[in-house]
């Protein structure tokens, strides 16, 4: 989700009570829409990252510095020139604006004391940092807006700077019981969409959960609700505010399937307790919400050519095994051919020449059938053209029984190829799935002289009752930890009859407990094409009953003797070891 005015008046608090009075010690742009300000403090050195990008604005502290280009960038060389060693009044914000305002105090190559803003504005593709003086003037942005690209603000030197208003919104700060009704319930839109876009800083998160609070429909049109359903929504919508106005803030990240998918200041009640974590601090919750975002995308970033290259290697996979099912299909009538061979010579010397057709007895099922003849041919050369289309029918039978197998094999191996992919936390968990993929011949090896490192590790977790548990992150790992790490007494998972992960629980000469089992499972039906469902049947077999037959394709095994159990896919009781 994107900054909302609540979070913003949460990170604004945070600054203004730890930067107050602090001087400004460096200025750097290690992006082009990014500023870095390190901060000193009677109470210590702060970093506080600022970024205008379109698609990721931002503000925290960090403790993470960044490097800088050799030359700096202009914008950075003016705030250097007027704020370097200044010192910081006030952190404020207007209203519930997504926008954050640090008055700055400093003195001029004329020795006398001056008093700047510095803006940060967190509106999406309109995002910005801009640099005014006392009397609001703009001196200079990071990003130039003019007339051609707004009509309704230029964002240039030399203009005055103003917030602007693209739709007439109230502060849900200072609203009326009267006000709220008369925003809200008088439009004919669904109820959560006619709160966000009635007041200021309120995102469509905060309206669902108001809705979700007041136990009345987000979807339903906000004009249909009675006078009792309004008064209501506007005492769960003013005790939310007295929370904003109080600063009784609580931080914290929603995930789902172990990804971050929303953040909030103010508690989701709409979520369950178990997906949210939270964070002392929103400098903290956003850093990590941003890191982990960046991470995923980063990823699949990374590996969408891998991924380009195995879809469309399955997808021809796939046509060609569809073919192949049809032509294997229309073999089927071979052991139609050799009966009527076998019954032309049978019965053949009782047909006359020139017939199209004979009525005999098939002594295989004691009914009489209608062989067909070519008037043209011979008893004896019918028969033979039977024959031979049955054995050219029986070759195709032969050879494509062999080649379905094959395909088959090939189209399972690249749909666990793209369901592990999924399972890359890292650059080097996808070497291993490139160098897989580059052994099959789907990519064209380069020689370098150099030997691909392979780092990637597969996942270990430690269950509450103290076993190891190991996850394969692609088939090679898959095979390294059945065949190479597990002992013969180990326990051997996988889900049943999908793509998924090897998991190999730890004996270490022990009979585990049910719960160790039920672990190992979960993490089966977790890393596994099945993640998500609600119920997964997991295969579970002592590793030395596991087996991989010659030529197999990596990853395939097959097991003759095992247990199941259907179980869910929380793995949320379960540690990932720090190795």
């Amino acid at each position: 989700m994107a900054l909302d005015g609540i979070v913003i008046a949460n990170i604004t608090a945070e600054l203004s009570d730890k930067l107050t009075g602090a001087r400004i010690s460096k200025i750097a742009q290690p992006e082009a829409d990014e500023l870095l300000l390190t901060i000193k403090s009677a109470s210590g050195q702060y970093r506080l990252l600022l970024s205008a990008s379109a698609s990721l604005p931002m503000i925290y502290l960090t403790k993470t510095n960044k490097s800088s280009p050799m030359t700096a960038p202009n914008f950075c060389m003016l705030l250097r020139k007027h704020i370097a060693n200044g010192r910081i009044l006030r952190v404020w914000q207007p209203g519930l604006e997504r926008i954050i305002h640090f008055e700055i105090e400093h003195y001029n190559e004329m020795g006398d004391l001056c008093r700047k803003d510095l803006i940060i504005e967190l509106m999406g593709k309109h995002s910005n940092l801009i640099f005014c003086d006392d009397t609001g003037t703009i001196i200079d942005s990071i990003k130039h807006v003019g007339s051609m690209t707004s009509s309704v603000r230029e964002v240039l030197p030399g203009r005055p700077y103003f917030i602007a208003v693209t739709q007439p919104k109230c502060d849900p700060l200072a609203t009326s019981a009267e006000e709220f009704r008369a925003a809200v319930f008088s439009k004919p839109m669904p109820l959560a969409k006619a709160i966000y876009t009635s007041y200021t800083g309120i995102s469509p998160l905060i309206s669902e959960e108001l809705c979700f609070r007041a136990n009345i429909e987000s979807a339903q049109s906000a004009n249909s609700f009675d006078e009792l359903a309004q008064v209501h929504l506007y005492h769960m919508f003013e005790l939310m505010m007295e929370d904003v106005k109080g600063k009784n803030f609580s931080p914290f990240i929603i995930y789902e399937e172990n990804i971050p998918i929303e953040f909030s200041s103010l508690p989701l009640t709409m979520y369950g307790e178990d997906t949210r974590h939270p964070f002392d601090s929103p400098s903290e919750m956003l850093e990590q919400y941003y890191a982990m975002k960046n991470t995923v995308t980063r990823i699949r970033q990374k590996s969408s050519d891998l991924r380009r290259i195995a879809t469309t290697a399955l997808e021809r996979c796939r046509k060609k095994y569809e073919l192949q099912l049809k032509q294997l299909a229309d073999t089927e009538k071979r052991e139609k051919y050799r009966i009527y061979g076998e019954l032309i010579h049978t019965y053949g010397y009782g047909v006359e020449p020139g017939a199209k057709s004979f009525e005999a007895l098939n002594y295989y099922t004691n009914e009489m059938i209608t062989v067909p003849l070519d008037a043209t041919l011979t008893a004896q050369e019918n028969a033979q053209k039977y024959f031979d289309k049955y054995g050219k029918l029986k070759r195709t039978y032969e050879a494509l029984s062999e080649l379905t197998k094959e395909t088959k094999a090939e189209i399972d191996h690249l749909e666990s190829v793209c369901t592990l992919m999924d399972m890359a936390l890292s650059e080097e968990d996808l070497v291993q799935v490139k160098e897989e993929l580059t052994d099959a011949g789907y990519i064209r090896r380069h020689y370098t002289g150099k030997k691909v490192k392979i780092t990637s590790r597969p996942f270990h977790y430690i269950s509450p009752d103290g076993y190891d548990l190991y996850v394969g992150k692609n088939n090679y790992q898959n095979d390294e930890l059945t065949f190479r790490f597990a002992s013969g007494g180990d326990w051997w998972f996988h889900a049943k009859g999908v793509p998924g992960s090897h998991v190999i629980l730890k004996t270490n000469g022990q009979m585990p407990p049910d719960t160790a089992f039920e672990d190992a499972a979960r993490l089966a039906a977790w890393y596994s094409q099945s993640r998500g469902a609600q119920k997964v049947e997991i295969d579970y077999v002592e590793k030395k009953h596991v087996k991989k037959p010659n030529g197999a394709k990596p990853g395939f095994v097959v097991y003759y003797t095992n247990y199941s159990m259907v179980i869910d896919c929380d793995i949320s009781r379960l540690r990932l070891a720090a190795d």
